[in-house]
């Protein structure tokens, strides 16, 4: 999944649940920008890469989200 896809279902859950998503790019240095979910935040790569497994059940589990939840 790239950046880009996981952003785009984030914004689905975020909508669903009634929580504002925000992306701040200033907050992050070269291609990483800081996202915040709720009062939650994580950092996120290039959302034109790809994001492995790890990282990605790193950057839910700092947004209190279940991987099944965004499928």
């Amino acid at each position: 999944m790239t950046g880009n896809e996981l952003l785009r279902k984030l914004r689905r859950y975020a909508k669903e649940h009634g929580i504002r998503l925000r992306l701040v790019s200033h907050r992050g240095k070269g291609s990483h920008v800081t996202l915040y979910l709720g009062a939650r935040r994580t950092v996120l790569k290039d959302r034109k890469q790809e994001i492995g497994p790890g990282l990605l059940n790193a950057i839910l589990r700092q947004l209190g989200i279940e991987k099944h939840d965004i499928d």
